[in-house]
């Protein structure tokens, strides 16, 4: 009896279409938009504390130090959320990284500085230097704060973000106003002030996002996400 279905569910179609394919982007490739692959040749990167999903080759995983990155960054990483702890990933081989099924994108620093929401940052090589920036808090907006990385120099970012991101771009005399838990990034240059709507914060009550918003000002961009994404009591 003939398969009235054709090859549409043979497990040989399956495995030829899903199959991992080597497209030689160089060390960061996108497998697919939500998996990334890290090309390592004898080298290194850092990836976001459990990112790993699948990896082949001779490669080593390793916690980062507790003074790895400096007296100051211990003390904030000390109070912050998980999303911004990190791995130490070295050798030779392939890593295949992930993060709940979020997209993935690739950007490319050439001397300069993005400041990114901790829990958005997937891998990033070690030519860049990391510093975290932890925001005041204010009062009734969150149990703990935000907390960010902020990524300098020249080298490629893997960032991760719900759905399609989008990018506003800020000038000065035209602010951006963002909800702070779909802000993914912005640029370095830029330092947000938060501003809370009395109004709103009277119609909707203290627990709402509406709001408390960033406020960008100055010349520069915000990297949104489509998404309001809460951390817990950490975040």
């Amino acid at each position: 009896m003939s398969n009235p279905f054709g090859s549409r569910y043979d497990l040989d179609t399956f495995i030829q279409s899903s199959e991992q394919k080597d497209y030689g982007q160089g060390v960061f490739e996108l497998e697919s938009e939500r998996m990334l692959e890290v090309n390592l040749n004898n080298s290194m990167v850092w990836t976001k504390l459990g990112a790993m999903v699948a990896y082949r080759g001779n490669i080593k995983f390793t916690r980062e130090g507790i003074l790895e990155q400096g007296i100051g960054n211990l003390l904030k990483k000390m109070v912050s959320s998980e999303g911004a702890r990190l791995t130490r990933v070295e050798g030779t081989g392939k890593l295949y990284a992930a993060d709940n099924g979020k997209k993935i994108t690739i950007l490319q620093l050439r001397q300069q500085s993005i400041t990114i929401n901790a829990n958005d940052v997937l891998a990033f090589e070690p030519t860049l230097t990391n510093k975290i920036v932890m925001m005041r808090r204010i009062a009734g907006m969150m149990a703990g704060g935000l907390f960010n990385v902020q990524l300098s120099g020249t080298g490629l970012i893997a960032i991760t973000t719900h759905f399609d991101p989008l990018t506003l771009i800020v000038k000065p005399g035209n602010p951006v106003c963002t909800d702070p838990n779909a802000t993914v990034a912005w640029s370095s240059n830029l330092s947000p002030n938060f501003k809370t709507d009395i109004s709103l914060k009277t119609f909707f009550g203290r627990g709402s996002g509406e709001t408390f918003q960033m406020q960008f000002e100055g010349n520069g961009f915000v990297i949104i996400q489509p998404f309001e994404e809460y951390y817990g009591a950490s975040s």
